[in-house]
């Protein structure tokens, strides 16, 4: 059976020759949390770029349920949101209302609905404050938040997130990280590109790593996660939790991927209760 968006062996090349994908490729289907990483300029913007239908590939493909999505376009746009990295890139209504309200204007929706959707989406993010001011006016995270407001307000089946953590708060990170487990209950296909190792160890299902254009690994999270060859080979650290139960309880095999899962693993080594009065 199709997944609901795939990307098969494309390559993608700048004006001037940059090579930006060389035979990258992704899948992700409903209710499965994506992340794509691997460290800046690997071509994890591009590969979002192009499954937003924003880019279209010199080679390869890229299919939306199983059909090549550039023969569902426009119309494919309403089911694929692009969050970008750089807010700026994004943002151009007057007010943050406006911004909010943009896309849903544009179909159609009554203005009671409108409204109805722009002030939910705000308050989840903690941007109600915010609405009646110039989205230029604002903090580089207070921009971010708009700019994932405005397309998480109209609902897409499949939410592409470019580095969505960067320039935010812990606060404001665990907003994002608990809106993206949200979407994941709800039925949405999420894809996150990131270099926030800790991140995807907290969000994803599954584990695309890239380097250089190329997509050397994929798999489920806790086994690409776990795999220091793998991350290490592509100029990335493995998150903490995994370093730290190497250095003092294993060293290879299948590791505790966040701090929760680590606490939980020196308790049961340790012999202690799984919950204390004390904090972790």
């Amino acid at each position: 059976m199709a997944k609901l968006l795939e990307i098969r062996n494309v390559r993608f090349t700048y004006p001037g020759g940059v090579r930006a994908l060389n035979r990258a490729h992704l899948a992700v289907d409903r209710r499965e949390v994506v992340a794509v990483i691997g460290p800046n300029g690997c071509g994890k913007t591009t590969l979002l770029l192009i499954a937003a239908g924003l880019l279209r590939p010199e080679e390869g493909e890229v299919l939306l349920e199983g059909r090549p999505l550039s023969e569902q376009l426009p119309e494919a746009r309403r089911r694929i949101g692009l969050v970008f990295q750089d807010p700026d890139d994004q943002l151009f209504n007057p007010t943050v209302y406006d911004e909010i309200a943009f896309a849903l204007r544009q179909l159609g929706l009554a203005p009671t609905e409108v409204d109805s959707r722009v002030r939910s989406i705000a308050g989840r993010l903690g941007i109600l404050a915010l609405l009646e001011r110039s989205p230029y006016m604002l903090s580089v995270g207070e921009k971010k938040k708009v700019a994932l407001a405005s397309v998480l307000v109209y609902e897409p089946e499949i939410v592409l997130l470019d580095e969505p953590a960067v320039n935010l708060d812990v606060y404001a990170k665990r907003i994002v990280e608990r809106l993206i487990k949200e979407l994941k209950e709800r039925g949405r296909a999420v894809v996150v590109a990131t270099h926030d190792i800790e991140l995807a160890a907290r969000i994803a299902d599954f584990v695309y790593v890239m380097r250089e254009g190329v997509t050397v690994s994929c798999g489920p999270a806790r086994e690409v996660l776990c795999n220091d060859r793998l991350l290490l080979e592509a100029g990335i650290e493995p998150p903490f939790a995994v370093r730290l139960y190497r250095s003092l309880i294993k060293t290879d095999g299948k590791a505790p991927l966040t701090l929760e899962e680590l606490l939980l693993a020196l308790r049961a080594c340790k012999g202690l209760p799984e919950s204390s009065s004390g904090s972790a």
